[in-house]
């Protein structure tokens, strides 16, 4: 028979691996969670930019007569949004004239550190009750009771801060303690509701935030809580021994910034840690990514439930207990509180329920806060509330960003934020 030959095999050529330009250009064009944030970011500020056009009278004249002459409609509308914006940075990062005045010997170190003290002393407050939202997200819940959790907090510390007498060692960790034990167990209320009737979280919950409103009215009545000395609602401050130091004293007064941001972002890490490398954060996860395959493969639901909304309510509560002791005049009235409870919800969406996302909106809207009250009275301190409201709105719905900005779908869908239950 003859022989017969074979050709030798050929190697298929290999796929074409995409460049780096051309991978970072599909990954900017993609609808995928950190694009839908920072294009969240963008339009917010442009929205914010057209309705400080919008608000300038001297503008709305230019514009007017844009036919005329366009470039006046357009010099004043960038001169009225870049002065804006300016005002808004110098308030809330640092002042570049301020720091030239300090390097001319005409200004303290502690006048240009204000505004970064400023901005640090509203988020730490948000870092907390952000992470108490945060964490139960991550288990499927929505613990939209962060605003009675901080108040119960607040109370535990203020109660403990003035009526025990001890040691500044023992006296401050002591006060955060009984905040967090006040906030923890108001905050598994809910959880325990749920695990044992049902109850849904939200509902729970803001009724309980309105129980904890009431309460604190209550409270601060009392002779055992009321000030001695002034006839107004408000409590008797707390010893000396509880109040948490100045982050910046060294740097000079004024600069209101305590520990409590220290201990804010040792717990966003110990969070993390929990969530990543504890069973306790691996029944989380698991409960939250897949409730029915998490009970069938044995995890007690109830147990997770009731525990991790425990959890939130001890980080919302050590917040508030931060707060009174941090900040002068070391006292808690009605509006002690504002809105940081419901606040925190913002800084968890924005954060993505992640611990790092959450530090760094908190401070993002700490830099809002405190950069509108510099820009006044040209612009309202609203500003600063109109401009959280559209970002959680984008980041709320990563498809409107989509279609607005015809981004592409990412591989594996669009990545949104959701509490299981409803």
């Amino acid at each position: 028979m003859p022989s017969t030959t074979t050709a030798p095999e050929t190697e298929s050529p290999r796929p074409e691996r995409p460049g780096f330009g051309r991978t970072f250009t599909r990954y900017l064009t993609e609808a995928n969670s950190v694009m839908v944030t920072i294009y969240s970011l963008l339009l917010a500020f442009a929205i914010g930019a057209l309705l400080i056009i919008v608000s300038d009278p001297s503008v709305r004249r230019a514009w007017g007569y844009f036919l005329n002459r366009p470039s006046d409609a357009l010099s004043f509308s960038w001169q009225a949004v870049s002065t804006a914006y300016r005002d808004l940075f110098e308030g809330a990062i640092l002042d570049i004239g301020r720091l030239q005045e300090f390097f001319d010997g005409t200004a303290t170190l502690a006048q240009v550190l204000r505004p970064i003290s400023e901005t640090l002393t509203y988020a730490t407050p948000l870092i907390f009750t952000g992470l108490a939202v945060g964490l139960a997200f991550r288990a499927g819940l929505f613990n939209i009771g962060g605003h009675g959790q901080f108040i119960f907090g607040m109370l535990g510390a203020l109660i403990v801060g003035f009526a025990i007498d001890l040691p500044p060692l023992l006296h401050v960790p002591l006060a955060l303690a009984a905040g967090a034990l006040a906030g923890g167990l108001f905050g598994a209320v809910p959880g325990v509701l749920k695990a044992k009737t049902g109850a849904h979280e939200v509902i729970s919950s803001i009724m309980l935030n309105n129980i904890a409103t009431y309460f604190l009215l209550w409270a601060l009545s009392t002779t055992f809580i009321h000030s001695l000395t002034s006839q107004e609602l408000v409590s008797k401050p707390v010893d000396i021994s509880a109040r948490l130091p100045r982050l910046l004293g060294w740097a000079g007064s004024g600069l209101r910034v305590s520990v409590g941001l220290l201990i804010a972002l040792a717990l966003a890490a110990g969070i993390w840690w929990v969530l990543r490398k504890s069973t306790f954060g691996y029944r989380i996860r698991a409960v939250g990514a897949n409730p029915h395959a998490a009970q069938t493969a044995g995890i007690d639901m109830g147990r997770t439930f009731i525990t991790t909304m425990g959890v939130s309510g001890a980080l919302a509560g050590i917040g508030g207990g931060a707060l009174v002791l941090g900040l002068n005049p070391y006292t808690v009235n009605p509006g002690t509180v504002a809105e940081f409870g419901f606040d925190g919800i913002t800084v968890a969406l924005l954060g993505r329920a992640h611990p790092g996302g959450i530090v760094a909106a908190a401070l993002l809207f700490g830099a809002l806060k405190s950069g509108t009250l510099h820009m006044q009275p040209a612009i309202p301190v609203e500003m600063s509330t109109l401009l959280q409201a559209v970002i959680v709105l984008f980041i709320a719905a990563p498809a409107l960003v989509k279609t607005l900005l015809h981004l592409r779908t990412p591989r594996g869908g669009l990545n949104t934020l959701e509490a299981r239950g409803w």
